[in-house]
């Protein structure tokens, strides 16, 4: 046994001595991702008089080298539809299109185009993007899938920076190290949340373990969201695919190591802050003689839960809990933070435990305590965020396996080794170790050449629905090669040197592209040689997400709620998908307050808006880089049987009917106009209007009829589709 042993140790010995002296190949330092950027000199092309800007002539260069020529561009129709739902979510109004119909002038597009990212609409559409990659939710998930009241923040500050154009390298350090890098920063506070967004089981015993997998998921999340690499393959070893470390992994992870949960920074500046400390100091001193009262009715079984729930911890757990504050290590702060939220419970809390002539005086004595309400000041401004715990880490270690208790060799603060193989250089303060800081630093360097590659290809692939890395969250060796590595790399450069990292002008550098304003005519030939139109010879159909789905049919008939911001709504579900005695969906009674954005809508982790669901939104336990698009039964089942879509229907009935004194050929027209955003051929509207003729013997009258007629075409897949 000792023989064994002592073979099992000397191996680990070799082990760790081997991932010191780890050295990466040939191979894996060509690695394409992480290859310095380079301004690609433009191709010359045979097909010149196509291109309009830089980006065709990198697509016309694949083309002609597959003897594959682009498809003319889409009807001007088509196209203002396409962008409109693009940048903004909705499509155009009758109006808008008829304006852009109407204006023959050189720069027409490009006016469309600087409308449309001027819309307040252009922040909520693109917000949703990157809350996908972000796991942003309301709720904690696990069973209790408890509400994060204040959580809503961060998603309008998501949409305030998108709408702001604020400069992505700034976006991505507030993230980081907003607190840090800007302090006093209402916005740069907020933006800290993103780390803030992992699935929690608040009232999980086993501190440690809750610990790690907090860390686990937001070291997870930087990788995928920034870097554009599954970092997560190693964590338990050397990444089987990429030159990635395992102890990468851990050096990624100790940026992060003395982040803690903060649940109430204050947003407010000072003064309010002060102005609500002397308000409040009023209200505790006319009150003091009844909460002294009530205090001491709860005691005795404050005292009593505590001891519960102190003993659910384990013996470690529980001493760090009542130990001295002066005698607690950076680590033990670290779990103290972690569990006295158990033990800490509010007095409604306590007060339900209370029994008789006790139970009877606390109720008394409550109701008198609320007639001094007036006197208590407004709330201040709080999220939920993440802060440093102090200004001394407490120490990284890579772990065997990924199992918490598995520690092996320190490691420091470092980067990815094949980058950047030192430890990095950080600078503590007084409140903070300022290992965030150096972290964000580096992720938003226009040297960076994972970052910076990452969200332009991510911009690509929500204006195409592919990316020209087709696995955007996914750079290494098992994702996808880049179809046009050196339009990547050129946009990337225009992206970081010449724009300012703007990501409105890199959206009008694609928009005003021939390649975006092709045609979504599908041609046998080119077909053949490229399927799956990664030479882009066309422009791709694709389906709408479930929010702009809801967001269109809203809009269209004319019941679309424009307020932004505040927390999430809850909108009615449908019967039958809320379980018998659900507390945690409280449906709006107002209807408008429903009708609002999609992106607005409270996003519980354990029940997705039923319609989210059926089209596709994904798991917010986790990042999401790009949705799946699936064809399934209950998404037919929504929109024919869905009692919301038919009542948008009816709404969209009378908004057609509205326009007094037209005959039943003249509603169909204007029908098809709402809905699809354009004019309808003579076919169609001989097809609506023999169908309204027919289903008004079937539906009982002209107004069911042609409520019916609304509701087929919001049903429709030239509706559903971006074409």
């Amino acid at each position: 046994m000792k023989l064994l042993i002592w073979i099992v140790f000397s191996g680990l010995l070799l082990l760790t001595a081997a991932e010191e002296t780890r050295t990466f190949t040939v191979m894996q330092k060509r690695w394409w991702a992480i290859q310095p950027l380079a301004k690609a000199p433009l191709p010359i092309v045979k097909t010149q008089g196509w291109a309009k800007n830089e980006i065709d002539a990198f697509v016309l260069e694949k083309l002609e080298a597959k003897g594959l020529s682009p498809n003319p561009a889409a009807d001007k129709a088509t196209l203002l539809r396409r962008a409109t739902l693009d940048l903004t979510g909705v499509p155009p109004t009758p109006e808008e299109v008829q304006r852009f119909l109407d204006d023959s002038s050189s720069q027409a597009w490009e006016k469309v185009i600087d409308r449309l990212l001027a819309s307040p609409g252009y922040g909520e559409r693109w917000a949703r993007h990157w809350l996908d990659i972000a796991r942003y939710a309301d709720s904690d998930g696990f069973k209790a899938d408890d509400t994060r009241p204040d959580v809503w923040r961060y998603r309008d500050y998501v949409i305030q920076s998108f709408n702001a154009d604020k400069p992505y390298n700034r976006f991505v350090k507030e993230q980081i190290a907003g607190d840090e890098l800007y302090p006093g920063n209402q916005e740069a506070l907020i933006g800290v949340s993103f780390n803030r967004h992992f699935p929690d089981e608040y009232n999980a015993a086993h501190i440690r373990l809750r610990r790690q997998e907090q860390l686990n998921d937001i070291t997870d999340a930087v990788g995928y969201a920034f870097l554009g690499v599954t970092v997560a393959c190693a964590r338990c070893h050397d990444h089987k695919f990429d030159p990635i470390l395992h102890k990468d992994y851990y050096r990624l992870q100790s940026f992060f190591v003395n982040t803690r949960i903060e649940e109430g920074v204050v947003l407010d500046p000072p003064e309010k802050q002060a102005a609500y400390k002397a308000q409040r100091a009023k209200w505790e001193e006319a009150t003091l003689k009844i909460r002294t009262e009530m205090e001491s009715l709860l005691q005795p079984a404050r005292d009593a839960f505590y001891k519960e729930r102190l003993e659910r911890f384990p013996e470690e757990i529980q001493g760090i809990l009542t130990m001295k504050p002066e005698d607690r290590t950076p680590d033990q702060w670290m779990m103290f933070h972690k569990a006295v939220p158990q033990v800490q419970f509010t007095n409604a809390e306590i007060a339900a435990k209370l029994k008789g002539e006790k139970a009877a005086r606390y109720r008394v004595l409550d109701q008198e305590l609320k007639g001094f309400d007036s006197l208590q000041p407004e709330p201040l401004q709080t999220v939920q965020t993440m802060i440093d715990g102090s200004n001394t880490a407490p120490k990284t270690y890579v772990l065997r396996g990924g199992a918490w208790d598995g520690q092996m060799e320190e490691v420091q603060p470092g980067f990815l080794s094949i980058i950047d193989p030192g430890n990095a250089k950080v600078q503590p303060t007084a409140n903070s170790t300022g290992r965030r800081s150096a972290l964000a630093n580096w992720l938003a360097s226009a040297d960076n050449p994972l970052s910076t590659r990452v969200m332009v290809n991510r911009v690509w692939h929500y204006h195409f629905g592919r990316g020209i890395v087709g696995t955007p969250s996914d750079f290494g060796v098992m994702g996808e090669r880049p179809s046009h590595k050196e339009l990547l790399d050129w946009l990337t450069s225009r992206f970081t040197q010449d724009d300012n990292w703007s990501i409105k002008k890199l959206h009008k550098r694609i928009l005003v592209s021939a390649t975006y304003q092709q045609s979504s005519t599908s041609r046998v030939d080119a077909a053949k040689i490229d399927p799956d139109n990664k030479l882009l010879w066309k422009y791709s159909r694709r389906r709408l997400e479930g929010e702009s789905i809801r967001d269109s049919m809203l809009s269209v008939s004319g019941l679309l709620n424009a307020r932004m911001g505040g927390p999430g709504i809850f909108p009615p579900l449908p019967d039958g998908a809320m379980p018998k005695g659900y507390k945690l969906w409280n449906s709006a009674a107002d209807d408008e307050a429903s009708n609002r954005r999609s992106v607005y809508i409270f996003v519980r982790r354990n029940l997705r808006y039923p319609m989210f669901q059926s089209f596709d939104m994904p798991d917010t336990h986790e990042s999401c880089a790009r949705r799946q698009t699936t064809v399934t039964p209950d998404q037919a089942l929504e929109l024919m049987n869905g009692k919301l879509i038919q009542q948008w229907a009816k709404s969209l009935a009378s908004r057609v009917e509205n326009d007094r004194g037209i005959d039943t050929r003249g509603k169909a027209e204007r029908a098809i106009r709402i809905v699809y955003s354009r004019t309808p051929k003579p076919e169609e509207l001989d097809q609506a209007a023999s169908f309204l003729a027919k289903q008004e013997k079937i539906a009982g009258s002209p107004e069911a009829a042609l409520e019916d007629l609304c509701h087929t075409l919001l049903s429709s897949n030239e509706f559903l589709y971006i074409n």
